[in-house]
């Protein structure tokens, strides 16, 4: 007989405190806080009704509003009786490392990069730089296949939603070439 042994750690071994954990009634209080701002701007939009459209534009939004505000209800009783979401139980993450600041500080960096100069050069330019210093962030290190599949995907992008959604990207530099 092969006996299974389950591993663990400290933090799975601990009773649930008293009153749940902190951090989860901040979940539960940003949910609230949300369904509530959901409910107050469905109410500032006009009730317009027509024989096509008896519910009106209003409805949507406030069942959406109301269903955050019963989930954020829902889920503080569960973490007052002490319910707590599961760990990560994935193969490939490694929960005792530390946060990989490098990375997300190159992530940071190739959005800001590319909100301040989408204008200037356009967005086939500046997102080509957003998906090819993405790459570079994660780790990818094929500059010249990444140069390329980024220029493909600034251009598809940029006609896609000129040509399929009628939405017209900025040209920048490239304005009359496009």
């Amino acid at each position: 007989m092969s006996s299974q042994t389950e591993e663990r750690t400290v933090e799975d071994s601990r009773p649930p405190r008293e009153g749940g954990d902190r951090a989860q009634y901040g979940v539960c209080a940003f949910l609230a806080l949300l369904g509530t701002a959901v409910i107050v701007d469905a109410l500032g939009i006009p009730h317009l009704t027509s024989g096509t459209d008896p519910v009106g534009p209003r409805a949507v939004p406030l069942i959406l509003g109301g269903l955050l505000l019963l989930l954020a209800v829902l889920y503080a009783v569960d973490v007052a009786r002490g319910g707590r979401g599961e760990p990560e139980a994935g193969e490939d993450v490694d929960l005792s490392a530390g946060s990989d600041w490098r990375t997300v500080l190159l992530l940071v960096g190739v959005f800001l990069a590319n909100a301040l100069l989408i204008e200037r050069l356009g967005w086939v330019i500046s997102g080509g730089l957003l998906f090819w210093g993405t790459a570079f962030a994660l780790g990818n290190r094929h500059y010249v296949r990444n140069l390329l599949i980024s220029a493909t995907l600034s251009l598809t992008t940029f006609y896609a939603f000129a040509i399929g959604l009628g939405v017209n990207l900025p040209a920048g530099v490239l304005q009359g070439i496009l």
